[in-house]
């Protein structure tokens, strides 16, 4: 089995740490709660948008004083 790299320099694991948290926040949030054992890839990419656009406007973050990421901004 072989390893893929990480896309950041070997030994600068921050660089990419934002991108982590922010995947494994969709796995856990829109992944792993739903069967997606009948979807198909346009009713995927419908429903990804859909969680995009809440995730973005609608989700409040205790670190961004309450606010969705847009009204912070």
């Amino acid at each position: 089995m072989v390893k893929k790299r990480s896309m950041s320099k070997k030994g600068c694991s921050p660089d990419n740490s934002i991108c982590e948290g922010f995947f494994g926040t969709i796995k856990n949030e829109f992944i792993y709660p739903n069967n997606w054992k009948y979807t198909t890839c346009d009713d995927f990419i419908t429903e990804l948008e859909k969680y995009l656009n809440w995730f973005k406007n609608k989700r409040i973050k205790k670190r961004l004083g309450y606010l969705s990421p847009t009204q912070f901004m």
